[in-house]
């Protein structure tokens, strides 16, 4: 009996191995849990719906969109904190999920230490626009003009601590200018107030001002990235404008939660790059004012530690917190 018992341990042991080895191989088996920690409707979710049909045409399994919004990404982020490290949970991440920790006296998780970055999929570039009551045609006499008056003209930002925000503020470091922050709950109330007059500038996704830059209620001075907008050919980047340190763009990537086995998300990211690579893919995105980026799992790691880095230091120094 007891040599039975011990011939039984001996074979499950030997088999261990090779059952990890078979989950691996096989995956992925069953359907996948895609959280997006923001709410329905944005940029977010439909890059994440994108992608996600993407490998569930590839892989013959159901990628399952689950929105989960709440607490500045806090809800669903601990959701994939919490999931098993099979790869069948993974989550969409933004440029946020490095400054959350900065912004929040205490999280359920670390940003770093308790995910495995996948790979990025888009930057997306920001606009900077002003109502055009703004005695300024370019990048250089808004600075000359913001100098004159310093806490004289308003930026607005949706949310305190938000990427918005974080832009203005960036901007007044590298351009040395003070300016007033005014914290909005959507984008839309804070366009309303820009092309209304009652604020003066604003740091905006492409997609939501270029209808109004071409209609003559707002003036682009200038756009985020390394290259000109083909829909604002006439706007020249912040380099071509005479501020090349301020490069400020956001991206979006995918996460898995920590000790995800490494083929898993070798295999993952491998298809995300095929993904991306996609002419139609590249072109829904662009239409939605979204660049694709995609980096691996190491080269996304090193972007992520090095924005919490950068971030951190642009936080403290402006004294933003979230209570």
């Amino acid at each position: 009996m007891i040599r039975a018992l011990l011939a039984f341990v001996a074979a499950l042991t030997l088999a261990g191995p090779s059952l990890a080895q078979t989950a691996v191989t096989s995956y992925p088996s069953k359907p996948i849990r895609f959280i997006v920690p923001y709410a329905p409707g944005g940029s977010t979710s439909y890059v994440a719906r994108l992608v996600g049909a993407k490998l569930t045409e590839a892989w013959g399994q159901q990628v399952l969109i689950d929105n989960k919004p709440g607490a500045n990404t806090v809800i669903g982020t601990e959701a994939l904190a919490r999931s098993a490290p099979d790869g069948y949970t993974i989550s969409l991440a933004a440029s946020t999920h490095v400054t959350v920790p900065h912004l929040v006296s205490s999280l359920p998780f670390d940003v770093l230490r308790d995910f495995t970055p996948v790979a990025s999929l888009v930057t997306t570039q920001l606009v900077l626009v002003v109502h055009p009551s703004v005695p300024a045609s370019n990048v250089s006499e808004f600075i000359a003009l913001a100098k004159a008056r310093p806490n004289e003209l308003n930026f607005a930002a949706v949310g305190t601590g938000s990427s918005t925000h974080l832009a203005g503020e960036y901007f007044k470091s590298v351009a040395g200018v003070k300016m007033q922050h005014v914290p909005y709950k959507g984008t839309a109330p804070a366009l309303t107030d820009l092309i209304g007059g009652q604020i003066q500038l604003n740091f905006d996704t492409p997609v939501t001002s270029i209808p109004h830059v071409k209609a003559g209620r707002l003036r682009a001075l200038a756009i985020t990235g390394t290259k000109r907008l083909a829909t604002l050919p006439d706007v020249p980047t912040f380099a071509e404008a005479g501020l090349p340190a301020y490069d400020f763009q956001l991206w979006f990537g995918v996460l898995a939660s920590a000790g995800t086995p490494r083929p898993i998300i070798e295999k993952l990211s491998a298809e995300i790059a095929r993904i991306l690579a996609m002419p139609d893919v590249k072109q829904q995105l662009a239409e939605q004012g979204l660049d694709t980026a995609y980096r691996p799992s190491a080269e996304f790691d090193a972007l992520l530690r090095a924005d919490h880095e950068r971030f951190g230091k642009l936080i403290r120094s402006a004294g933003i917190k979230i209570e």
